[in-house]
């Protein structure tokens, strides 16, 4: 199975600009491609990782992959898949949020072979903008870039001419990689078919009809039940681990459901077909084991986050699951404990019911007494039937954190402020 048949079967192709032109140049000796993320943000979330895992996929089969950040694209803002102008950033954040994407991507795939990350800045900065219209403005026509869809949602609503321009921007960064690195294709979301197909135009009418350079765009990835793929109750699942806990990550793709699962692991790990066709069956027949989800969980985050990360959080959720949460280390119950309820508390002692109260737990005294003495009540692993007693906030977790869970599954974080 080749690169193209393998991205078929785990069904991460959406649209080709010349499918057997393609395959037929992939048949024939590696290739030079890329995948760009502007730098919108200082990290990237999971939605962003799938085009760069088909990257990976590439690197594996010995092609030469390119990453491309955005320092330039992303100072003017891609209008694609947004039906508002985007709210221009500074140069100095764009700065920061360049530095942090590409530790990200030296990171997660500095090792990888053949694999090189560039900045399209870096091409950009000293070109004039008599330069950009003559030598490149001058071969986009108009109403074709009316008609690219991402130009053509947004008319009317109206779009600014920094937008508008964007694709001329993608398109030339196409030429750029191509002339400098012998780049022939670019993969992208599927919202980025217009950008695409802007750069193998333009490329040709340089350089030829006959160059062979191409594009491929994934599909949409949506949830079963229809949502947007890559949300949690906590908000987007970030790859950096100060504001998605590699915890946090794991139970994200461990909690998937048994309709999609098979999916991602397909987009997202790099397991093989029978190893997946076995999980498949699990799914089937076995599904209480939940073996395909941690299989998922095991292999997303060891990527990300590490082989230590993924021992963490196995042991995280042992210790929830057991309601051994006293052993559990400082750090541990931060990531743990990240999108529970939380409050804060005084460091002194606290008679239980008034920390049931203090901390949300139950909404009354009586409630709090009942759950005290029907034993619903734990804290710091430790349960409670006593309404008189007194709880210390500074005994565990180096005077920072208490945790009470009531009942079987519901836990409450309060902060120990001094």
């Amino acid at each position: 199975m080749n690169i193209i048949e393998d991205l078929q079967w785990r069904g991460a192709i959406n649209q080709q600009t010349d499918a057997a032109g393609l395959a037929e140049t992939i048949n024939e000796h590696p290739i030079a491609l890329y995948c760009g993320v502007d730098p919108t943000g200082d990290s990237m979330h999971i939605g962003h990782l799938i085009p760069f895992m088909i990257m990976e996929r590439f690197a594996r089969a010995g092609h030469h992959p390119y990453i491309v950040i955005g320092g330039a694209t992303g100072s003017i803002g891609d209008p694609s898949g947004r039906k508002t102008e985007r709210q221009l950033q500074t140069k100095e954040q764009v700065q920061k949020n360049v530095a942090a994407l590409t530790a990200q991507m030296e990171k997660l795939f500095g090792n990888a072979p053949n694999t090189h990350i560039v900045n399209n800045y870096d091409w950009t900065k000293n070109m004039t903008l008599l330069d950009f219209l003559r030598d490149y403005g001058k071969l986009f026509n108009i109403n074709t870039m009316l008609n690219k869809e991402v130009v053509a949602s947004r008319l009317s609503q109206g779009i600014s001419f920094t937008e508008f321009t964007y694709q001329i921007l993608q398109a030339y960064d196409f030429f750029h990689l191509h002339e400098k690195y012998d780049v022939q294709l670019e993969i992208g979301g599927a919202d980025q078919w217009g950008n695409i197909t802007a750069g193998i135009d333009l490329i040709h009418k340089l350089r030829g009809l006959d160059t062979k350079v191409y594009g491929l765009t994934i599909p949409l990835m949506l949830k079963s039940d229809g949502t947007k793929f890559g949300k949690s109750a906590g908000g987007a699942v970030w790859l950096d681990p100060t504001k998605t806990s590699p915890y946090e990550f794991y139970q994200f793709w461990f909690n998937q459901d048994d309709r999609d699962v098979v999916k991602y692991l397909k987009y997202f790990t790099f397991l093989d077909q029978a190893e997946i066709d076995k999980l498949t069956e699990q799914v089937k027949n076995e599904p209480w084991k939940r073996a395909a989800q941690r299989r998922l969980a095991e292999e997303v985050t060891k990527f990300v986050h590490g082989p230590e990360a993924v021992e963490n959080a196995e042991r995280i959720a042992k210790l929830l699951f057991t309601g051994n949460v006293q052993e559990l280390s400082t750090e541990e119950v931060g990531q743990a404990f990240n999108n529970v309820p939380t409050t804060e508390i005084t460091a002194g002692p606290h008679n239980v019911i008034d920390l049931l109260l203090e901390m949300g737990v139950d909404s009354s005294k009586r409630q709090a007494r009942e759950d005290v003495q029907n034993g619903a009540v734990t804290v710091n692993g430790t349960k409670v039937t006593d309404v008189d007693a007194t709880i210390d906030p500074t005994a565990n977790f180096d005077g920072q954190y208490v945790i009470v869970r009531r009942g079987k599954k519901k836990h409450f974080l309060a902060r120990v402020t001094k």
